[in-house]
């Protein structure tokens, strides 16, 4: 497996190329920027645009079989679960924004702290598709996590058809790890559920 260190070529913690804006010992979703993208906090004003440019989108949710901006109603009560959830240190949700505009969101859940794992999940409209922002976000989110927040492996899952996704993993420096058969049911359709990790040795 690549580690982190071989990934980035020895830049140790400095997470050259990524700004943090905010001091260094906070914990959670503090404020990312990388050369195009601002990955902040979400706002109440996304709700609308989740729901228009995802919710309405059915290309959004092909793979992954939920939909949780469907109506404006689900956006509404998504953003406010992420509202009410960043006092949490242990909670990450960032809007991506490019020149101001909402492009997609990414986070990370399921903490397991005894192993120091945590899964990834992220989005980008499919207006700005093509562009590179889910790497360059993603490979933002995976040194955050793992030099700053110090988590030592970072998962995330794709559908094996779902070729943009597993690209931009790969771009980011995950490897597939493992490949689960007939593990996806999604609209009635099988795939095979592919498994990539981002780790670190320490």
């Amino acid at each position: 497996m690549k580690t982190k260190a071989e990934h980035d070529a020895g830049s140790g913690a400095s997470l050259s190329g990524v700004r943090i804006c905010g001091d260094d010992s906070m914990n959670g979703t503090i404020e990312l920027k990388t050369e195009r993208l601002l990955l902040r906090r979400h706002c109440r004003k996304d709700a609308a645009i989740l729901f228009r440019n995802f919710g309405l989108d059915a290309k959004m949710y092909e793979y992954s079989g939920w939909n949780p901006y469907a109506t404006e109603k689900m956006a509404e009560e998504t953003v406010q679960r992420f509202l009410d959830s960043y006092d949490n240190p242990f909670f990450y949700g960032w809007a991506i924004e490019r020149n101001g505009a909402l492009i997609g969101t990414v986070g990370a859940y399921d903490f397991d702290e005894d192993n120091s794992r945590i899964e990834v999940g992220m989005s980008i409209e499919r207006a700005s598709w093509g562009n590179g922002f889910a790497s360059e976000a993603l490979t933002c989110i995976l040194r955050y996590l793992t030099e700053h927040e110090q988590i030592h492996t970072v998962t995330a899952w794709c559908a094996s058809d779902n070729i943009g996704s597993m690209r931009a993993m790969q771009k980011s420096g995950m490897v597939q790890t493992d490949m689960e058969r007939g593990a996806l049911e999604i609209h009635g359709e099988r795939y095979d559920k592919l498994i990539f990790e981002y780790a670190v040795e320490r």
